[in-house]
């Protein structure tokens, strides 16, 4: 009869036997590169005095309206809008870095906060570090502020290239809704009548976009 002594060797010998030892991944860590709850598009309109920013508030997921009261604007500070298009779960982890920002800005105590366009600067900073790890943000952003009287509307994509323009669309809302603004745009806007150029495109991506909702942030 078999001692308990040689089938724990004969155990210890199959598993060195059939241990293939650490194998390298033969691709790099990925993360959000199918993002799941997502968000179109995201308006922005500068107008004499101001800027302003729409966006719907519905989260897709894939092609199901899940979630019809997410906010995919928020503040930065006092007079700062950041906009998000794409994966809901990725705007919340820029909110965070964002919030960080402002929690810095607020200890240094030295009456000065980021501007619109330092906060435009940074963002672009992250995404692009992000897209050279292989694991990008997947988001397109739309920030907007007031600084001394000038309208700042910058955009930065999940590949970190930022631009900055009078009027500004992202997600579907870039094919169907540019035009409309670019047309209707001048430097001399009123802002009731910038809120009516904005409604009037959420209004056609309502009719136009499959992943939208009527109701507006």
């Amino acid at each position: 009869m078999p001692q308990l002594s040689d089938l724990i060797g004969s155990f210890v010998d199959d598993k060195i036997c059939y241990d293939t030892g650490y194998q390298a991944p033969s691709q790099p860590a990925t993360h959000t590169t199918q993002p799941i709850v997502t968000g179109s598009s995201v308006l922005g309109l500068k107008y004499k005095g101001g800027v302003i920013l729409a966006a719907d508030t519905l989260g897709s997921y894939g092609s199901l309206a899940r979630f019809r009261d997410i906010r995919r604007i928020t503040t930065v500070g006092k007079n700062i809008l950041v906009g998000a298009s794409g994966d809901y779960s990725d705007f919340q982890k820029i909110q965070e870095l964002l919030e960080e920002v402002v929690a810095e800005d607020y200890c240094l105590d030295d009456g000065r906060t980021h501007t619109a366009k330092e906060i435009h600067s940074y963002l672009g900073r992250v995404l692009y570090g992000r897209r050279n790890k292989m694991d990008p943000l997947w988001n397109t952003l739309v920030i907007a502020g007031v600084e001394n009287g000038n309208s700042f509307l910058g955009q930065v994509d999940l590949l970190g290239t930022q631009f900055e323009d009078d009027t500004l669309a992202t997600g579907f809302g870039s094919h169907i809704a540019r035009p409309l603004l670019r047309n209707a745009y001048n430097e001399n806007l009123t802002e009731e009548e910038a809120r009516k150029i904005v409604l009037d495109c959420m209004r056609v991506l309502f009719y136009r976009d499959a992943r939208t909702i009527i109701k507006i942030q």
